[in-house]
This record gives structure tokens, sequence and C-alpha cells, in this order.
């Protein structure tokens, strides 16, 4: 058993590794001008190390990205207290300023924005009502929120957060409840 723990272990410094090292790597280079080459060199660990964790670098900034904005969700759709949300979610934005930004320039948004998309298409499948609403209704409504919300969130970020979260997030509620009104009066 200790064998086994040991190898856990390895297993997972060698993905904290590669994680550090990407992100270090990325601080000044685009992430398609980065090879796994120059990833595993500069984590100190083996080409196999590389490939027994991950089969792409994009799959490292899943591994990285992924738990963070899972954890977000998972406050949202625990339906905790609003001030527990806004604060939650105040946290979470105030840190993924910076490399939200990043993201953008050295292209690796998209990673971002599909983790979150998954999120957002599980947050309102978890929290909505759909009995009023056809199946074609339910998956177009879901991915254009998910698509403007990403939107509104990306746009208030690398603008310098100049709206209160608060506003913010009255902002997307009544979008979210005024096209759900339309399309609630659209079945009528």
């Amino acid at each position: 058993m200790a064998a086994t723990d040991h190898s856990q272990q390895i297993k997972q410094d060698s993905r904290d590794y590669l994680i550090s090292a990407l992100l270090q790597l990325l601080k000044t280079k685009d992430l398609n001008d980065i090879t796994v080459t120059q990833v595993v060199k500069k984590a100190g660990v083996s080409r196999m190390a590389f490939y027994r964790n991950f089969e792409t670098l994009n799959d490292i900034l899943i591994a990285y990205f992924k738990p963070k904005i899972d954890s977000e969700f998972t406050i949202i759709i625990n339906k905790a207290t609003p001030e527990q949300k806004m604060n939650a979610l105040g946290s979470f934005f105030f840190e993924l300023t910076d490399t939200m930004n990043l993201a953008v320039k050295r292209n690796y948004e998209f990673i971002i924005q599909n983790i979150f998309n998954d999120n957002i298409m599980n947050f309102y499948d978890t929290i909505m009502n759909w009995d009023h609403f056809s199946a074609v209704q339910r998956k177009y409504w879901t991915r254009f929120m998910s698509a403007g919300v990403y939107a509104i969130w990306r746009e208030w970020l690398n603008s310098g957060q100049k709206e209160s979260l608060n506003d913010i997030h009255t902002l997307i509620a009544d979008f979210q409840f005024s096209t759900l009104q339309a399309l609630k009066n659209e079945t009528n």
C-alpha cells in the first residue's frame, strides 16, 4: 500500500510541476508557441511523466482551471445565501482578472470559456423548471444565456470592473428573466 501511495504522490507532484511550468511559460509566450518539450524541461520531469498525466497542453490548463471554476459554480448551485454568493464571486473574479487578461493575450481563453459554458449549462439544468418549455427552447436558451453571461463577465473583467459586482449580477438576472419571459409568452 505504501508503494501505491508513493506512486500516487509522485504522479501528483509531476502534475503540479507541469501545471506550474506551463503557467510560467504562458507569462511570456502564446499557448500555440509552447511545446511539450519546453514544458517538461521547465518542470524538471520526463516526457513520460507528461504523457502519464496529460495528452495535450490544453489538458494541463483544463486540470488547472476546471476545479477553480467548478468550485465557484458549486457555491452558486448549492444555493448559498446571496451575500455568500456575492462574496465568493467577488473574490473569484478579483482573482481571475489578471488570469483572464493573460488568457486573452496568450490565446487560451477558449479553455476557460468551455469550462465556464459547461458549468453554466449545468447550472441552468439544475435550477430551472423546464416543464413548460420544449427541448429545443431549453437547448438554445441555455446556450444563448451561457454565451451572454460569459460575454458580460469577460467584458466586465477586461474593462477594469468599473461597475459594481451587484450591478453586473442584476443585469444578468434581468436578461435571464426577460428572455425566459419572452420564451414563455411564445409557448402560450
